[in-house]
């Protein structure tokens, strides 16, 4: 080759390993990596047999990547044909590296081996490759074996090439040139590989930290525990089914894996906000739950009542005006008093709705005088009847702003972090689960135009878990037909997506979460037809 054909071989060849560079590092998946990285090597040596080892959590090398050309053997990467060999140990026990094997040595030493002729060479054991040669045919005989260094320049792998050829198809020895050349490609592929996996180990412990701080907000209150790892699981599903749908508004919906990983991150941290709410507001099962149920200090203010009539009784048996109409007059009293305090105890507890009726006897009960401490006051004080009279569930109206306030603290926590491109919108579709159609939600009383479709998903996964959440404090988990029924009256008032609802039917997502998250015993039979009627 003359000087002019060398430097345009040369320069065509830095090229390719510069293209070769640019490709590596742009590829996401592992297997086709390590595939390019042998077919680059192929080009560069036309070797006939090549394999790619990666360095185990065990410390051996695991067989990744297996071409023959002809044997037309293909395993391993993207072929979706397993490799049956054993990993290649580099330690025969625990003082005696396995030196005898070249590939391993070269995990060992960091140091490339190039073979002229495996059958002649006497430094390592070759006595596998030539029984296998003998059952199949083959004749392996020049070797190339390259270590891959990270950027620590430790051993990540060892790519082994065998049998260079030349254009004729001849076997011959790996020269100078060729070794240099795959030495700078495993050098490339190293480094592209060593930022994937870093990239990946930053991906894992992002989403740790994420299920981190979602299992300790549910930690935090034993009445929602469960609720930040189920929210996800819906709203995958439901993601899954629109993503599948070839008709209607959503047609054109779909999402790459990048896009689907944003949406589960930020269903993970739907509900982040919620570590700055008091616990005592999260976790508040009964009407007068604080620190402690409020309702036994009332019990014991019936008590002194029951005591003071009966008080009042023996009082009259001493100044000998015992009469039978007293004593049936006392038995009605203690009757009344229990009566009352078992109303109390049910008030307490809170439900979907408190009738008026029932809310001015609790009134009544309050006005009532008892005597402590040689001081009469009311039965209840005022704050004690505002929180028995609260007419739906456990919360008034403050401490409801107080847990509402948990989606625009997450908003507040999620916007500061700097997300990459492909996270970018997290904020958005974790932040936007509170609104509703028709723009009457909160924090931002964002409308269906305004809000994404994944926002929108996450939604209708949030209402669900909710509803046939079973771990509420002031209500237990409804069956799948009640909340199925209250979720079609939120779709009739434009709460939610009408075609998004639709499809959570339809799918049947709303049927395959319950039986896996759901009780059994909620599990009923949903007239699923109704629910798209304009009013049921």
């Amino acid at each position: 080759m003359d000087a002019l054909n060398r430097i345009k071989f040369l320069e065509d060849r830095l090229h390719r390993l510069s293209e070769i560079g640019m490709a590596l590092s742009t590829e996401k998946d592992t297997d086709r990596l390590f595939e390019m990285i042998l077919e680059e090597a192929k080009n560069i040596t036309r070797a006939d047999g090549r394999t790619l080892y990666s360095m185990n959590e065990n410390g051996d090398l695991a067989f990744e990547i297996l071409r023959n050309d002809s044997m037309e053997t293909v395993m391993g990467g993207t072929s979706g044909v397993e490799i049956p060999f054993y990993p290649v140990h580099l330690w025969l026990d625990e003082n005696t590296p396995n030196q005898k094997n070249v590939s391993a040595y070269v995990a060992l030493t960091g140091k490339t081996v190039n073979i002229k002729d495996a059958y002649e060479e006497e430094g390592y054991d070759f006595e596998g490759t030539i029984n296998f040669d003998k059952k199949n045919g083959y004749r392996s005989k020049s070797f190339l074996t390259v270590p891959l260094k990270n950027h620590e320049n430790e051993i990540i792998g060892v790519m082994q090439l065998i049998n260079a050829q030349n254009e004729n198809g001849d076997v011959i020895s790996f020269n100078d040139e060729m070794q240099e050349q795959v030495e700078s490609l495993a050098s490339q592929g190293a480094v592209a590989l060593t930022n994937k996996r870093l990239v990946e180990e930053l991906k894992v412990l992002f989403e740790s930290f994420i299920k981190l701080i979602a299992t300790a907000i549910d930690k935090k209150s034993e009445y929602t525990g469960g609720h930040c790892a189920r929210v996800p699981v819906i709203t995958m599903m439901l993601a899954d089914a629109v993503a599948e749908m070839k008709e209607g508004k959503f047609k054109d919906f779909s999402m790459t894996e990048e896009e689907r990983y944003e949406l589960y991150l930020a269903a993970w941290l739907h509900d982040c906000g919620k570590v700055a709410t008091p616990p005592h507001v999260v976790d508040k099962g009964t009407k007068l739950e604080t620190i402690f149920d409020r309702i036994e200090l009332i019990k014991t203010r019936m008590e002194l009542l029951k005591k003071d009539q009966e008080i009042a009784f023996l009082r009259r048996q001493l100044n000998g005006q015992y009469n039978i109409e007293f004593d049936d007059e006392y038995k009605k009293a203690i009757s009344e008093l229990d009566s009352n305090m078992k109303f109390l105890e049910e008030c307490n507890i809170g439900g979907e709705f408190m009738k008026p009726e029932l809310q001015e006897k609790v009134r009544s009960i309050g006005a009532k005088k008892v005597n402590i401490f040689n001081r009469e006051q009311p039965f209840l004080s005022e704050e004690e009847i505002q929180n028995l009279n609260i007419p739906k569930g456990t919360l008034l109206p403050d401490e409801r702003e107080i847990i509402n306030d948990h989606i625009v603290i997450t908003i507040e926590m999620l916007e500061q972090l700097p997300y990459p491109k492909n996270l970018k919108n997290i904020p958005e579709f974790a932040g936007g689960h509170h609104e509703k159609m028709d723009g009457t939600g909160y924090p931002k009383g964002l409308n269906e135009s305004q809000m994404s479709t994944q926002a929108k998903i996450m939604a209708i996964a949030d209402i669900y878990e909710a509803l046939t959440a079973a771990d509420r404090p002031y209500k237990e988990g409804k069956k799948l037909s009640q909340a199925m029924r209250i979720m079609g009256f939120m779709k009739n008032d434009y709460h939610i997506d009408e075609e998004l609802f639709e499809i959570f039917v339809t799918s049947g997502v709303y049927k395959k979460y319950a039986k896996e998250h759901v009780a059994k015993a909620q599990i009923d039979e949903v007239d699923e037809k109704s629910k798209f009627s304009s009013r049921f």
